[in-house]
């Protein structure tokens, strides 16, 4: 399967190329480890090197961090059998990308648990207005 098929590259690349500074984009593309805990949210592929994406990476050690992973190395990983990285065709993200990175701070890895999005999407919230006063 194609990690990123190319109606998504377009949709990366809008999200890498808004260049408001409080851009907080939804998660475009769920890539996971169908064997492990691995699991990446990406929102952004670098424009002109399309290997480079940005999102929420948690490779299942209690630290997931926002950061770039290159495609072409996800696209190469090899586990168990035929078995490869594979992209959730059915994921549509619900919140943006500050609720999950907050969400997994929380946690100690990613979570799509809606009790805990909207917890940390709560916090985040009372954090902007405390700042703002």
């Amino acid at each position: 399967m194609q990690l990123i098929p190319e109606n998504t590259r377009k949709k990366l690349i809008a999200n890498w190329q808004n260049e408001d500074e409080n851009k907080d984009p939804f998660p475009v593309v769920k890539l996971f480890n169908p064997v492990g805990a691995a699991t990446w949210l990406i929102t952004e592929m670098v424009l002109g090197q399309p290997d480079i994406l940005f999102g929420l990476c948690d490779l299942g050690f209690q630290s997931s961090e926002l950061g770039y992973v290159s495609l072409s190395e996800l696209e190469n990983i090899r586990l168990f059998g035929a078995l490869s990285i594979e992209r959730d065709r059915h994921f549509t993200a619900e919140f943006p990308l500050s609720v999950y990175a907050q969400a997994a701070r929380i946690h100690g890895q990613i979570t799509f648990e809606e009790k805990a999005l909207l917890q940390a999407k709560a916090g985040l919230e009372s954090e902007k207005r405390r700042l703002r006063n």
